[in-house]
């Protein structure tokens, strides 16, 4: 199946558990969250909008998915109120070896090296959607920083 042909899977308003870690030694935080996902720009870009929270405050995000011009890739572009830091983190990836739609992408994290962050995107074969967000450290080590688990909303 093409990365335009499984775009559509995504489509559709959700609803679930999102979990938010600062740390990997420390509990999950976990609030509800919602995402509304439509096509765009004749079918090449899904445009994500979501809504969760932290301690309480409400936050939201944005995520555009693009199918790039080589067959088999896409790219990101993520905006978040609590994780960006008010600009726009770009990534480039494809989909795996699972289907998941994966990129990757970096930011500064002065006065040190940048990192990486990971952006995964699946539709689970139960049909629930999941967006899951990994922190790389310069070194290369990887810690699961959110997972956020939906299903179709009714």
């Amino acid at each position: 199946m093409s990365v335009r042909t499984r775009l559509k899977e995504f489509t559709g308003d959700w609803s679930g558990t999102n979990r938010l870690w600062l740390s990997p030694d420390e509990p999950a935080r976990e609030s509800a969250t919602s995402a509304s996902a439509a096509l765009a720009a004749g079918g090449a870009c899904l445009i994500i909008t979501y809504t969760w929270a932290d301690l309480g405050q409400p936050q939201d995000g944005i995520l555009l998915v693009r199918i790039a011009s080589e067959p088999g890739f896409l790219d990101m572009v993520w905006f978040d109120s609590w994780h960006t830091g008010g600009e726009f983190m770009t990534f480039h990836g494809e989909e795996d070896r699972d289907g998941h739609l994966s990129a990757r992408g970096s930011y500064s994290a002065p006065p040190g090296p940048d990192w990486g962050w990971r952006i995964l995107l699946a539709d689970n074969p139960d049909g629930s959607l999941q967006i899951q967000m990994v922190n790389i450290s310069p070194e290369g080590d990887e810690a699961l920083a959110v997972d956020a688990r939906y299903t179709r909303a009714a």
